[in-house]
């Protein structure tokens, strides 16, 4: 317990998993975390105190059942080893933490998901933020595969790269702890250290001594100070939690805002990337697109469809390697085949430094590479340019996969602890020993049968047990024949167990062979992974390329598949899309429903802004997201679900859709509607798409038509010129038409027939003047009663004069028809009238008697 304390100080924040036999156990506070979260029992124990310590532990085999359980529950685990053989020291074992790990510091298969990275982030502050609005400094670092990011900007740029990369961790300056929450949220698992870890130099200093150069400048970072500083920490955040093997981090590249097409985190929400909520639940354009057949590809492609390029030359490589695979069936189909038989080379090959390979993984390395050496061979069928110099790149490394072959097994354990890794004929003593251990049973039988001749004694039985080892043993009855050399080991009731010289002599072989045999395999192995690490730089660029061939690969079969088309980009302005589609509701249609496509133009000289009208569920907000997500597969280097595509150069899509509360942050509806239209607005340049649905949809119809109306105003007057596409309800937008030269009324048609409304789906010039929101409430299920009042409402507004206000309409809307009673009247007549109806008494009343009654009160009515 005294070792435990110790070891227990260094780790104060983490729970600590202490090794005790066979055993991982927790103690005190960890204890009762341990058993809550894992469902284990807790007990206590007196561990020599007076007080009782609560205690919960579980096998030391059931480690990686339990720890993935405890980080995914938010909690870092350090893993307390045993340091030394139990059996040959003396005293307490020596321990020590052997491994901390963390949400971002994870290399554990169960920890990670195989179409997602697992990266850690570290983020910089200066010392003078915000006062300065300094450049923040940003690294993301995934160990599970090598890839190493390095970044710089603003507030708004270091939020976009953590919605885009989605860290599982990230470590800052402690002293930054409030600024971090107020600015990026409370949503990422944070964790924060001492300030001085976070200076230039030592930075510096950890970068180079890491990748053994003498300045940065190979990689193209040495002008990125606070980036280097956010990089530095990240590498010093894992050495001090146990993770000092990082051979496989060979590079760190650079994240330039001007490479990639930009969108919020706001568009990147609304146009439902990931998923419905920015999570991956749900339909996504994400699911849609992704059928790579690796898992590195899988990671790939959602970097590229989160950050897609701006360069011309980089978006016509990729979509001209499209092309040729579209052209290329039989080569698309055995390229497909052979990157799928390749395996996770990128996490394979994280595992080697760090010793967490096994002889399967390892074997599967071979195999990839034999994959490898195939791809490579198929690259002379790929044209001259860019797709058959990248596949001249590979490299099988004939020597790493032949060594691989000659020393694993066949069929190797998937540990190396297990035995029968190693290959017979590797080494001669190793194959001695085999021998020994596994032809003790022939031996023993042979040594059975000579004793038994020799000593006369037929009944004579060889045993084994852990105690006295092996034995001779014979009855009673025997006893008068054993021999003279055979010496006495145990006595039973029924009969006496001995030893001769040459049993004891095998013994101390065979039970010696077996430990010799796991030390000597363990010894081989580990001189393997030596060798392996040498091609670690070689076998991880093969990774990195084979991702990027799955992605185009998967981009030809989803080209082929969904009806995909080649668009054209341009250095122009002008979008035309023909036939055009969205590409995730199209997937979910019922069988045999085809999608409606539409054509649409923008052109910042004669069209640059449509404002679109139609009835509610006709398909407005589709048309707009379909032509932000074909713009953006098309920056991705995909073909794109129309006829035909001519896209310009976009540098930046913005999106306004629907509307979401942040009540949590303090920000209504509306207040959140205007943050995001804010960002459009202060963000807007001459290449931008804009879309907007609904504006002002959230506050009083004439603040919310002043507020859409000025704003159309604006970004048609700004001299940017964007491009914008603007859905709305306020059909009152539509007499911009007639007051701005490059605005257009545009509306989705729809069909009366009788009481119901058909949507037609298609876009048509001019504005539209009804909504049919009240058929849309029919659909959801409102009360007949509840419909037919709202429509007498709707009549008897609809009617009011042209430019009238639309509160004195609503001042001369009549009240409802209800039935009322007589009595709920106050005259005197009435009054009257229930006086004497309560005077009558209806017990003794004859029917004559009541037929005068009736005309008494009509009477009285009159």
């Amino acid at each position: 317990m005294q070792q435990h304390r110790a070891i227990k100080q260094r780790y104060p924040d983490a729970i600590l998993l202490f090794r005790v036999g066979d055993f991982y156990e927790t103690f005190g506070e960890d204890a009762i975390v341990a058993s809550k979260v894992l469902g284990i029992t807790l007990t206590k124990r007196n561990n020599g105190a007076a007080a009782s310590s609560e205690l919960a532990g579980f096998p030391h085999h059931s480690l990686d059942t339990y720890l993935h359980k405890l980080v995914k529950a938010g909690h870092r685990v350090a893993v307390c080893d045993q340091l030394e053989d139990p059996k040959s020291a003396k005293g307490i074992v020596k321990r020590g933490v052997t491994e901390m790990v963390t949400p971002g510091v994870a290399t554990h298969d169960k920890l990670l998901e195989g179409n997602s990275n697992n990266f850690l982030a570290g983020i910089y502050f200066p010392e003078d933020w915000p006062a300065t609005n300094a450049a923040l400094g940003l690294s993301f670092l995934d160990i599970s595969t090598g890839e190493f990011f390095l970044a710089e900007g603003n507030t708004e740029y270091a939020d976009k790269l953590l919605q885009t990369l989605r860290p599982a961790e990230v470590i800052f300056q402690r002293s930054f702890q409030k600024h971090f929450k107020e600015v990026f949220g409370s949503k990422f698992y944070t964790y924060t250290m001492e300030s001085w870890l976070f200076e230039a130099g030592f930075a510096t200093e950890t970068l180079l001594k890491h990748f053994q150069t003498h300045s940065l400048k190979g990689f193209g970072v040495e002008e990125m100070t606070a980036g280097i500083i956010a990089a530095g920490a990240v590498l010093y955040y894992l050495k001090d939690t146990e993770h000092p093997h990082l051979q496989h981090l060979s590079s760190i590249q650079r994240i330039d805002r001007e490479d990639y097409l930009w969108m919020d985190k706001f568009t990147i929400r609304n146009l439902e990337l990931l998923g419905p909520t920015g999570g991956e639940q749900g339909q996504s354009l994400l699911k849609v697109l992704d059928n790579t057949v690796s898992p590195m590809g899988a990671r790939l492609l959602k970097r590229w469809l989160l950050m897609p390029l701006k360069d011309a030359q980089r978006i016509h490589q990729r979509l001209d390697s499209v092309e040729f695979f579209i052209k290329t069936p039989d080569l698309r189909s055995a390229l497909a085949q052979h990157i799928h038989q390749c395996g996770d080379i990128e996490r394979l090959v994280s595992k080697i430094p760090t010793r967490k390979i096994g002889p399967r993984e390892v074997l599967q390395l071979a195999r990839g590479l034999e994959h490898v050496k195939k791809i490579k061979d198929t690259a002379e069928a790929f044209p001259e340019g860019w797709l058959r110099t990248a596949a001249a790149q590979l490299d099988p490394c004939p020597q790493v996969r032949e060594r691989i072959l000659a020393t694993i097994a066949d069929n190797p354990p998937a540990a190396a602890t297990k035995g029968d890794t190693i290959r017979a004929g590797v080494s001669a003593e190793l194959d001695r020993l085999r021998s020994i251990a596994t032809g003790g049973k022939e031996y023993l039988v042979q040594l059975q049968q000579k004793e038994a001749e020799r000593s006369g004694i037929s009944s004579l039985k060889i045993g084994f047990n852990n105690v006295f080892g092996y034995y001779l043993e014979v009855t009673n009855t025997h006893k008068n024949r054993v021999p003279a050399d055979w010496m006495r080991k145990q006595t039973l009731a029924n009969a006496e167990r001995y030893i001769t010289p040459e049993l004891k002599e095998y013994e101390e072989t065979i039970t010696g062979a077996e430990e010799k045999i796991l030390a000597l395999e363990a010894e081989l192995y580990e001189q393997l992974l030596g060798a392996l690490q040498e091609s670690i730089a070689p076998m991880q660029a093969n990774g990195h390329l084979l991702a990027e061939f799955d992605c185009l690969l998967c981009f030809a079969a989803n080209a082929l598949h969904y009806n995909y088309k080649k668009p054209q980009l341009h250095e122009g302005r002008d979008l035309h899309l023909t036939a055009s589609r969205h590409p995730v509701i199209e997937r979910q249609l019922p069988v045999g429903e085809a999608y409606i496509p539409n054509d649409l133009l923008l052109d910042p000289a004669t069209q640059q802004i449509i404002i679109l009208t139609g009835p509610n569920m006709s398909g407005k907000s589709a048309l707009l997201r379909q032509t932000a997500l074909i713009t953006l597969m098309a920056h991705m280097g995909s073909f794109v679900p129309c006829d035909a595509a001519q896209i310009p150069l976009t540098d930046k899509i913005f999106t306004r859709v629907g509307a979401s509360d942040n009540l949590s942050g303090g920000e209504s509806t509306f207040m959140v509607e205007m943050n995001e239209t804010a960002s459009i607005i202060n963000n807007i340049t001459p290449a931008s798409l804009i879309l907007l649905d609904e504006i002002g949809r959230g506050t009083s119809t004439y603040d919310g038509i002043s507020i859409a109306w000025s704003i159309a105003e604006y970004l048609h007057n700004s001299p940017f010129a964007p491009k914008t596409l603007f859905a709305t309800h306020y059909h009152e937008l539509n007499e911009l038409e007639f007051k701005m030269p490059r605005i257009r009324n545009y509306h989705i048609t729809n069909k009366e027939v009788g009481n119901k409304v058909v949507f037609l789906r298609k876009l048509a010039p001019g504005g539209s003047t009804h909504s049919f929101g009240i058929h849309v409430a029919k659909m959801a299920g409102m009360p007949p009663s509840l419909l037919q009042r709202a429509e007498e409402i709707l009549r008897q507004l609809e009617v009011k004069p042209v430019g009238a206000p639309t509160e004195e309409a609503l001042k001369k809307v009549s009240a409802p028809k209800l039935q009322l009673s007589i009595f709920d009247a106050h005259t005197e007549t009435f009054h009257r009238i229930r006086q004497l109806l309560e005077d009558t008494d209806i017990n003794r009343l004859t029917p004559v008697e009541a037929l005068l009654k009736l005309q008494e009160i009509k009477s009285a009515l009159q």
